[in-house]
């Protein structure tokens, strides 16, 4: 695969941060940024002052550096810089930052030389994991921290991950045979001073979002049924009265499977209308939907894009904000708040199937209940998880503290919007893991009339996880199905009907 900085998908991200694909720099893009590098070099002998290649950084950028310093200066800029801490990024954000920064060098007006983007896709091609700390970035002026950890390992002096221990980065790359890079003029501003942090991690996460969405479909329709709803509410042409293509979309996919469900059919003679949980999730799941539709687009734009500075373009350059994050903390605060609501209308069915006053079924989906007590705590799980959930939803974006004495006198904190998604979507993760395990437990105790969809869940969630016909730990029930969730089988069971959705 080829990075010409331009059209980097979601999809060739997904495949790249896997390890499904190998990646290069093409013809063109190297010869942008030759001339890019050219352009520099030419006003650099002009003795033009250039931000952060011949002047100091931040509120220092009126203290001039001399030209046979221009190396010292770049590499003191990785060491000072290199100030993050807390827990490694997983394999997958560090991989899917470096394509990013890579892919936003390759647009050929950054003024670095193509030497550089060969050495972070070599590291990416070898699958070296470079250690880059969750904290430290405040996502203007570029994510400093987090990617200066990057460089500072790819440059042998930092330390890379292996065998989930962390060790140093030059040793890792003299056993691979791979010798560390030696900056050049601008070329560390130029890696650090960007978004590919914010965007790296919102990509994963996004990614991660949508295959929680799929699930979600899935499990509800399993719920659904239980719960003896009507597809009246999800009738196509109802559906398309509002333009909202989310909605449409994901009620079609409902009503084609409640269509073979003889329970749900029958429910289309008896009842007017479900409550909102079942009747309202095409509006709440087309809702995210199409929030994760609208972040994507935003993603993909801004890893198809120059966010360093100063910027070159033939023989001139120009001091940006292009750095600042803020149109991606946005869409990572937007996505936490659609995933926090998309877990707050789960449990509310989850706890809609424990209550047999609504459900018509046995109280906490056991018999003999009393004496044993079922999945009455699954509930209280999953609202607690909602809570924090809503905890975590608060905007990172709407605040702002300055930085670098007043120079950096508003940021986007989108790193930390990024960050939160990935609490956010483990937490989803597991209210989903919750409905399944009570869906299937609800359509055992209410067998009869289910769709052949549903049904083959059912039988491949039973695969794992038993009947509940006594108490049991049901904590063990939930990590069985989370970890479900990540096969492969299942997956493909989900697709069969959720694909589109990814």
């Amino acid at each position: 695969m080829e990075l010409d900085g331009e059209n980097l998908s979601m999809d060739m991200l997904k495949k790249i941060i896997k390890k499904e694909e190998k990646v290069s720099l093409s013809p063109i893009a190297r010869e942008k940024v030759i001339e890019s590098r050219n352009s520099l070099i030419e006003l650099i002998s002009k003795g033009e002052a250039i931000y952060g290649v011949n002047t100091g950084f931040g509120s220092l950028l009126n203290t001039k550096i001399n030209r046979e310093d221009s190396e010292k200066l770049q590499l003191n800029l990785i060491r000072s810089h290199s100030s993050g801490f807390g827990k490694a990024l997983s394999e997958e954000k560090v991989r899917a930052m470096m394509l990013v920064r890579a892919n936003s060098l390759a647009r050929g007006y950054s003024g670095v030389s193509p030497d550089l983007i060969d050495k972070i896709l070599e590291v990416l091609n070898e699958d070296l994991y470079p250690y880059v700390p969750e904290m430290g970035s405040v996502g203007a002026s570029g994510d400093l921290a987090p990617l200066a950890h990057l460089c500072l390992a790819i440059i042998g002096e930092g330390e890379m991950i292996e065998n989930e221990k962390r060790r140093p980065s030059l040793e890792i790359m003299h056993n691979h045979g791979i010798r560390p890079y030696v900056l050049r003029e601008k070329e560390a501003i130029s890696f650090i001073n960007g978004t590919s942090a914010i965007t790296g991690i919102g990509s994963v996460e996004l990614i991660r979002a949508k295959e929680n969405l799929a699930m979600a479909s899935a499990s509800f329709s399993m719920a659904f049924e239980a719960l003896r709803g009507t597809r009246k509410a999800f009738t196509p042409w109802a559906l398309s009265t509002r333009k909202q293509f989310g909605q449409s979309l994901i009620g079609a996919k409902m009503y084609s499977i409640f269509s073979e469900s003889n329970r749900v059919v029958e429910q289309d003679k008896i009842k007017i209308q479900d409550p909102y949980t079942l009747r309202c999730t095409p509006q709440v799941y087309g809702a995210v939907y199409d929030t994760i539709s609208y972040v994507e687009s935003v993603l993909v734009s801004e890893m198809n894009s120059t966010t360093d500075n100063p910027l070159i373009n033939n023989e001139e350059y120009v001091s940006t904000g292009n750095f600042h994050g803020e149109p991606v903390a946005f869409a990572c605060d937007f996505l936490a708040i659609a995933l926090t609501d998309l877990g707050n209308m789960i449990e509310r069915r989850i706890a809609r199937i424990t209550d047999a006053s609504l459900s018509g079924l046995d109280p906490f989906l056991i018999k003999n209940s009393g004496l044993n007590s079922g999945y009455m705590i699954g509930q209280y799980a999953a609202a607690a998880l909602c809570n924090r959930n809503k905890i975590l939803a608060y905007p990172g974006s709407a605040d702002s503290i300055p930085t670098c004495a007043n120079q950096e006198d508003h940021v986007s904190m989108g790193t930390n919007s990024a960050n939160k998604l990935s609490e956010i979507n483990d937490n989803i993760h597991r209210i989903i893991a919750t409905e399944f395990v009570m869906a299937t437990q609800a359509m055992d105790l209410s067998h009869e009339g289910y769709s052949p969809y549903t049904m083959k869940l059912k039988e491949k969630i039973r695969e794992k996880i038993p009947y509940l016909e006594n108490d049991r730990p049901i904590y063990r029930d939930m990590d069985q199905m989370e970890a479900m969730m990540r096969s492969e089988n299942f997956i493909s069971l989900v697709d069969e009907k959720f694909h589109s959705i990814l």
